[in-house]
């Protein structure tokens, strides 16, 4: 028995070991990283903020329910589910959709390699073993093809001599294996992760960034892993071939094009949100300002003409307008993020954590179920059984709103649902540029890395933000030293409250961040208050783009997408960072409960007249309507309701039948609801 009792603490010991040591890799890796950017020459115009390695932040309370989730569901068992995430990239064929079954090339590369990404993260933010012996697995297989395989090795496709002049899919999903591999590259410090990196993209022909029509994917995201490759490793041979493209004239006249607002709606959502950012990465090395503004231009543009309540443009798959039944691809909760967090780096603008919350506690949560087990391809801002949406998008089809257990037979949605979560807690807390820390996203979480010249500290975040509107941090450092630190006052916050050790600062912020810069010790204690306010914002439903050769002359499975003259109002309700919606209980994801009334159409704009009701949160987080600690009870009417494909929201405000009540809860808790509501006259 005792020996049995020597193993087990014996076990504890090591798994301890195992994360001091992969801390201190992963602190020496950023400290380099932050270091060569702050001496490079190359970089013209430094980032703002610098992301932490995988495992420097780890969530806790809710948040850390809903990773644990992920990762005993879809994110950990995915290859088990699939060959396609089984067999891709192991250098050898295989059946499976898209798949070429003599070379393993084709369509599961892309989606298999979102798996890597998203896995690779979580399993170091959880620090789990299962995960990561999988992930490494895997990932350890394409290091050692490009360093030790078969003489070729030209790229992470290390089986295959692939021109990708030739092969556009090809050189998408190497783009995002590139990315798995930086990610875990920083998580281990492992340096032949960085060689193969290294071997690979210094002598990669970088694609240039399309202008305006996205209708093929483009490798041109490969700037992505490229310049972090060059980050870490001063390969001036990888910046030079990103910089190649960047001063290709197709680059440039996509640059001048998009400063001009020249945005054609042909565009495929996913490619448009992973190119779109390209210039912007490519400004700092620049410093040519046309770059970061054409990147602005083509977000502003979006979320003008495209952009739904929950802060994602639609794209069924192409952008589709804005609208009460428009979806958007359960891709683009992860791509979206990426380029908004890729735009918060480089320019430290409050804003984009705005943009992120609003896409990770309201659009994140939708498309997955409670249990992570199942999910589906789209999402809309309203949702009935039987009602609406009644018809399917052409692209991919039937099934395409239905939660299974890879989401469809298209699986590139799956893939990518597995960096939502873990992209989200590792940006929680970034480094900045003068060795200080920002408090970029909030949510509770602890962050371990290094300040200064590379003094350790903790940093504890306690809060149920953002179902509460308190943030309490507690430091723990291993010198008393000097740093600043970088609280982000949210845009919709009118009135904040910042206290140190209880004393109130009365500074003001700047870019949305306030910067306290003094001499932080263990026992130093931050309390934010953030009070929250109804908002509610009236817009009116758009057409199709009618230029979009994809609705005007392919899509035949939505009648919707052929009537030019849509102009219906709505209203939506926020609280704080959350969407609100009309639940509609369901008794799975798939399946509503029976008798639910949704006929209502809103009658108030009078933030004042909302009731506001608060309750405990639970035990365990998992998004269910049950659980939700924040209610909020607006002033509608009933009204005769009778939605169609074509006419979903009623084209004019309507005359009420009676006075109601409604109950409405966080739009993240839903299957089923009415988030844009009609409204009375």
């Amino acid at each position: 028995m005792n020996r049995y009792y020597l193993i087990i603490v014996l076990c504890f010991v090591l798994a301890a070991c195992h994360t001091e040591y992969n801390l201190e890799k992963r602190n020496r890796v950023f400290l380099e990283k932050r270091n060569f950017i702050l001496s490079d020459t190359a970089i013209k115009a430094k980032p703002a903020f610098i992301t932490l390695p995988a495992g420097d932040v780890r969530p806790k309370g809710w948040l850390k329910d809903w990773a644990v989730l992920a990762a005993n569901g879809i994110t950990g068992h995915l290859d088990e589910w699939s060959a396609t995430y089984e067999k891709a990239w192991k250098g050898v064929g295989f059946e499976a959709r898209g798949a070429d079954a003599e070379t393993g090339l084709g369509w599961p590369l892309e989606q298999c390699a979102y798996w890597f990404d998203g896995a690779v993260r979580l399993a170091y933010i959880l620090d789990d073993s299962a995960l990561i012996r999988k992930v490494s697995a895997r990932l350890d297989n394409v290091v050692n093809g490009v360093l030790d395989g078969n003489g070729k090795g030209k790229s992470f496709i290390w089986w295959h001599d692939v021109d990708f002049r030739k092969h556009e899919f090809e050189n998408w999903a190497h783009s995002h294996i590139g990315r798995a591999l930086v990610a875990y590259y920083e998580a281990t410090g492992n340096p032949r992760i960085l060689n193969a990196m290294t071997k690979v993209y210094s002598r990669f022909e970088a694609t240039p960034v399309p202008a305006v029509s996205h209708n093929s994917v483009s490798g041109c995201c490969n700037a992505d892993p490229m310049l972090d490759a060059y980050m870490l490793s001063g390969n001036h041979q990888t910046l030079n071939a990103v910089l190649k493209a960047a001063n290709d004239p197709k680059t440039l006249d996509a640059v001048q094009k998009w400063n001009n607002n020249d945005f054609a709606n042909t565009q495929h959502g996913v490619i448009v949100y992973e190119n779109l950012r390209i210039p912007a990465m490519i400004y700092p090395y620049t410093n040519r300002p046309e770059f970061l503004d054409a990147s602005n231009k083509y977000i502003r543009w979006m979320e003008k003409y495209h952009g739904l309540p929950f802060g994602i443009a639609s794209s069924e798959e192409f952008v589709a307008g804005v609208g009460s039944t428009r979806c958007t691809e359960t891709c683009n909760v992860a791509a979206s993020a990426w380029t908004f967090q890729q735009m918060y780096e480089i320019t430290g603008d409050g804003a984009w954590g705005d943009r992120l919350e609003k896409v990770f506690f309201n659009a994140a949560p939708v498309p997955v179920a409670r249990d992570y087990q199942t999910m589906a391809y789209y999402q809309s801002p309203n949702r009935i059984e039987n009602v609406f949406p009644s018809a399917t998008p052409e692209n991919p089809g039937p099934g395409c709103f239905t939660f299974l257990p890879v989401g469809h037979s298209v699986l590139c949605c799956v893939g990518n649902l597995t960096r939502v979560v873990p992209n989200f807690i590792m940006h929680a807390w970034m480094g900045t540029i003068d060795s200080g820390l920002a408090a970029a996203l909030y949510c509770p979480s602890e962050v371990n890395t290094v300040v200064g010249k590379g003094v350790p500290v903790k940093i504890v975040t306690g809060t149920e933000y953002p179902f509460e509107e308190t943030v309490q941090m507690s430091v723990e450092i291993a010198d008393a030293s000097v740093f600043p630190l970088y609280l982000r006052i949210p845009e919709w916050c009118r009135n904040p409250e910042i206290k140190v050790n209880g004393e109130k600062i009365n500074s003001a912020a700047q870019h949305g961040f306030l910067r306290i810069n003094r001499k932080w010790q263990t026992g130093d204690r931050i309390e934010l208050h953030f009070p929250m306010q109804v908002e509610f914002a009236d817009g009116r439903e758009t057409p199709y783009p009618r230029a979009n050769y994809f609705y005007s002359e392919r899509d035949k499975g939505r009648p919707i997408s052929n009537k030019p003259d849509i102009n219906s109002p709505f209203r939506t309700v926020s609280y704080g960072p959350l969407l609100f919606a009309l639940p509609i209980k369901d008794i799975d994801p798939n399946h509503q409960a029976e008798n639910q009334q949704w006929n209502y159409a809103l009658s108030s704009r009078n933030a004042s007249a909302v009731t506001v009701t608060r309750s405990k949160m639970p035990a365990t987080w998992s998004w269910r309507i049950e659980d939700a600690p924040i209610h909020l009870t607006v002033k509608a009417q009933t009204f005769d309701w009778r939605p169609s494909d074509v006419l979903p929201l009623p084209e004019t405000p309507v005359t009420g039948n009676g006075d109601a009540n409604i109950t409405l809860v966080p739009y993240g808790c839903t299957k089923f609801r009415i988030s844009m509501f009609p409204i009375t006259e």
